[in-house]
């Protein structure tokens, strides 16, 4: 055995070991939380554990749609892009959404366009949601590649860091419900 195979070995089990005790931590903060604490949506929908947290769907294909070249990117053309493209992901019917130009920002070899994807659920009782949860789009177009490059595009949810890009990742609701239920959370502790 090699000393790289060793190496390896020693990184897996290590990264193993990791993985295992933040799910035995996840069990036991489950048990110890109060009766308030468990009354959020994403708990009460998910029960932590191993199963639950490692579940991995082998035959699932993260969809795509085919984006802009530089040449044919207009701010309209970006936005019919990312209609298309939030359509294919997989989400409850009750969602709705706005797309929103953000502006440019010019740089040396290219220009980023910024867009926002305002996410809420409106019911007839609260037609105006407490909260919403935003994606935001970046459009990067070269200047200096050939007009027939593609665009490129990635994407980031509101709170989080973890840059998407299209046909990589695949959407998760929770995503939307998590920013949601934060937000509906800070504003029950802040008193007006």
């Amino acid at each position: 055995m090699s000393a790289d195979d060793i190496y390896a070995d020693q990184a897996k089990r290590l990264v193993d070991d990791v993985i295992e005790m933040a799910i035995k931590r996840l069990e036991t903060n489950l048990s110890q939380m109060s009766e308030k604490e468990k009354t959020f949506e994403s708990l009460k929908m998910n029960e932590w554990s191993r199963e639950s947290t490692l579940i991995k769907e082998e035959d699932y294909v993260v969809r795509n749609i085919a984006w802009l070249t530089t040449g044919d990117f207009t701010i309209e053309k970006a936005q019919e892009k990312i209609d298309a493209f939030i359509k294919t992901w997989e989400y409850d019917s009750s969602w709705l959404y706005c797309i929103d130009f953000m502006g440019q920002d010019a740089h040396q070899f290219d220009t980023r366009f910024r867009f926002r994807v305002r996410w809420s659920i409106p019911t007839r009782r609260k037609p105006i949601p407490r909260a919403t949860a935003c994606v935001y789009f970046t459009f990067q177009v070269s200047k200096i590649k050939p007009k027939n490059y593609p665009v490129e595009v990635y994407y980031v949810f509101e709170t989080n860091r973890l840059v998407h890009r299209p046909g990589e990742s695949r959407f998760r609701e929770k995503w939307l419900k998590d920013i949601i239920e934060s937000k509906v959370l800070m504003m029950q502790t802040v008193a007006f």
